[in-house]
């Protein structure tokens, strides 16, 4: 690069820097990721160093970013709160500690702590005699907003230290740092009720706790669930303390909250040995983190250090590969799910998120589009994080241009032309139409996939050459299918096709649990199925069973039918109770099922509509028909309301009953197998399992059921015992909090010899 072109390029990252940072942290509306500001960044700090004659004086990296606000009292730390420096390889940490080692004596020994670098609002906490005297924000790293009033709303900011008396005196003077944050929980808990109250969903934590900690009122902020982790002292009075880690535990014993998942290194090699780990595991923590922080565990090594810039030279930033990354929305493709649901996907400018290339990115659904204020060509922020598929976090609004337009829900289903319709009370839109073609690929797709009927040899494009040669149009289709016709087909040679009809063959073997699986009823996994198939012993008793329900259901809409139409009220509770009324099996029937005094309950439910006690008892009759109906699927442990319902609706389509008698006649099992009975010695007692076994899970659930037990899949206090393998996963956890005894497979297995 020319000399002219490097200056003119350390200019343009500065002028470029300057806009962003005024735009994060003066207008909080930010139009890029942290990871692109740091990769600018970067690219300046590179520059500079080697060309010093070019670095401006105002240049961003000679001044500490500031989140200032005009409506706070400013107030001074008692010592600079600096940043960190940044590392984006091992290479970069190798580099840091050569650095430091050639300004140590030669034979110093470097240890380090090891802990996450959460994604929140920088705070500064100062303690008198034991009392929270003062908070303030980072500010510009000199001077800090006094959000006082607002921290003393945060619960896990202790108002006075230390929180138990046992660790003795209090210091006379503390000033501590941390960081404010949402817990992941807390966030999507917020988004929940901003949805519930008709407003917008926030689209960033960090931002979010940001606004919430500089509320003018702190009644408002004492409703946000902030967390506050303290992590360093920054001055004190009476406090000798040698190492970073000796600091966590005294931070602990005074009462704060301290990231529990620090570690403790011996060296650098330990700490590179911790790195991958520590990336695999970032999706599964509470909090939001974009790094570690690597931190000298000396503090008078870290004092001989010193300061580079606005950088302790004893610290350092380790920057995971980017979460996030902004791009243009150049289109939307709608797809069509096997249920009819329909889904809007983003199509993106090609941008490289955490090692891969993102063209596409789910947009949820079209009442999300709305709530972030999604548009046509916008430039949006889009996450890609773990195997989660990328999905679009929300705009980048101070990027629009005015050329950006509104994306709305289409009419029709763009592969059937069937009029789109959004059930009451439902945020997605839906194709009615069993027979869309759409509908149709994605129901085969799954009918025939591995977990369900398992069909080997007949993929997508298998499936689509059988569609549009009118050899098949539903899953029944499937196992009348013949060799002549296939062998006629471009590509289906005769071993091929014989593969094909030996593994249909077997399909019509498979248990009963896996082929209800393979129906793909909404919410009806394989665990739900097999809770089904415990109870009912065939698709026949199913059928017969939603049937009832159906039919008493009806009857009871009937019964209401002049009560709702008659004016009997108005307000928020008679509205309530006029859809509890009109969705029976939902709300009503689940909250009566074992009610003894029925008539006298119900009473009391419908006193606002003041009906008469002739109303009441043919009302009470009605509905105890469909309890007694509903029994046999409600009672179920484990299928809620919904899923009863879904499964109503599925067993009592008309399109649905003709597939399943196709199938009938073609020899598909459709009856659960007798269970073989050794015994009744575990009769009354629910297990959980965990963990590998000496033997495959199946297995370990059939000895159960054998021996007159139940196997669940989630740990509750009804659960008798956690059946704990090798490397038992957080249900072991729930155990013990809910003080359920966790065994051993030999201990399982001596319980039903004993």
């Amino acid at each position: 690069m020319m000399s002219g072109d490097i200056q003119g390029r350390v200019q343009e990252l500065s002028d470029e820097l300057h806009d962003h940072i005024y735009r994060y942290h003066v207008l909080n509306d930010p139009i890029i990721t942290d990871d692109e500001y740091d990769r600018l960044f970067r690219e300046l700090q590179d520059l500079e160093a080697e060309h010093p004659e070019y670095a401006l004086p105002d240049s961003p990296t000679q001044r500490v970013g500031s989140d200032l606000s005009g409506d706070f009292p400013k107030v001074r730390h008692p010592a600079p709160i600096l940043s960190l420096s940044n590392a984006f390889d091992e290479d970069d940490l190798v580099n840091w500690e050569e650095r430091n080692r050639r300004l140590l004596a030669e034979d110093a020994k470097l240890q380090y702590v090891l802990q996450p670098k959460l994604d929140g609002l920088a705070i500064v906490i100062s303690y008198e005699g034991g009392v929270l005297t003062r908070a303030a924000t980072r500010g510009n790293g000199e001077f800090g907003d006094d959000v006082s009033a607002n921290v003393r709303t945060i619960r896990s900011a202790p108002l006075r230290i230390p929180v138990n008396s046992d660790k003795g005196a209090p210091p006379s003077r503390l000033v501590v740092r941390g960081e404010i944050l949402f817990h992941k929980e807390d966030f999507l808990a917020l988004n929940r009720e901003q949805e519930a109250q008709g407003l917008p969903a926030y689209v960033n934590a960090r931002n979010t706790a940001s606004g919430s900690l500089k509320q003018k009122d702190s009644r408002e902020t004492s409703k946000r669930k902030l967390t506050a982790y303290i992590y360093a002292i920054v001055d004190s009075e009476g406090v000798e303390l040698d190492s970073e880690w000796e600091t966590l535990q005294y931070l602990r014993d005074m009462g704060f909250k301290v990231i529990s998942d620090a570690a403790y290194c011996q060296d650098l090699d330990d700490v590179r040995r911790r790195l991958d780990a520590w990336e695999a595991r970032r999706d599964d923590l509470p909090y939001e983190i974009d790094g570690l922080v690597l931190k000298v565990d000396s503090l008078p090594q870290a004092r001989e250090l010193g300061v580079v810039g606005k950088d302790p030279r004893g610290a350092i930033a380790y920057k995971f590969p980017a979460e996030e990354a902004t791009t243009k929305l150049v289109g939307i493709t709608i797809g069509v799910g096997r249920t009819g649901k329909v889904t809007p996907t983003a199509q993106l400018e090609p941008v490289f998120i955490g090692g891969v290339t993102v063209s596409n990115a789910s947009l949820h659904n079209y009442e999300q589009v709305a709530a972030l204020d999604i548009r046509q060509g916008d430039r949006v922020i889009v996450k890609r994080s773990g195997d989660v598929i990328p999905y679009v976090i929300g705009p980048v609004a101070g990027a629009r241009d005015g050329s950006e337009s509104a994306i709305n829900p289409p009419e029709c289903c763009p592969f059937c032309e069937t009029k789109l319709a959004q059930p009451a009370g439902a945020v997605d839109w839906f194709c009615p139409n069993p027979k869309c073609p759409e509908r149709v690929m994605r129901t085969l797709e799954f009918f025939v996939s591995r977990g369900a009927m398992d069909i080997e040899g007949m993929g997508p494009q298998t499936i689509a050459a059988l569609i549009e040669n009118g050899l098949i149009d539903d899953e029944a289709d499937i196992f009348y299918l013949t060799a002549e016709p296939l062998l006629a087909l471009e590509g289906f040679a005769k071993k091929k096709v014989e593969n094909l009809l030996a593994s249909i063959e077997a399909a019509k073997s498979r248990p009963f649990e896996q082929t209800l699986t393979s129906l793909g009823i909404d919410g009806i996994g394989s665990t739900v199925a097999g809770l089904i198939t415990e109870n009912f012993s065939s698709v026949q008793d199913l059928m017969d069973s939603a049937g009832a329900i159906e039919a008493t259901e009806k009857a009871f809409s009937e019964t209401l039918q002049g009560l709702l139409d008659d004016e009997r009220g108005s307000g928020a509770e008679v509205e309530k109770l006029a859809f509890r009324l009109r969705h029976p099996l939902t709300e009503l029937a689940p909250r009566y099922l074992d009610a003894a005094d029925l008539p006298l309950r119900l009473a009391r439910l419908l006193k606002p509509l003041a009906i008469s006690e002739a109303e009441l008892a043919a009302i009470a009759v009605s509905l105890s028909r469909l309890i007694a109906a509903s029994k046999p699927l409600h009672s179920i442990d484990g299928l809620g309301p919904v899923l009863v319902e879904n499964i109503v609706e599925w067993f009592t389509d008309e399109h649905k009953k003709r597939v399943l008698a196709k199938m009938l006649e073609a020899g598909v099992n459709m009856r659960a197998e007798e269970k073989a009975v050794a015994g009744s010695g575990l009769a009354g007692k629910t297990f959980v399992l965990t963990g590998a076994m000496s033997a495959p899970r199946g297995e370990i659930k059939a000895l159960v059921e054998a021996h007159g037990g139940k196997v669940t899949g989630s740990v509750s206090k009804k659960t008798s015992y956690v059946v704990a393998g090798d490397s038992p996963g957080s249900k072991v956890d729930k155990a013990v909090k809910n003080k359920v005894p966790v065994i051993s497979e030999a201990d399982f297995r001596a319980l039903i010899s004993g």
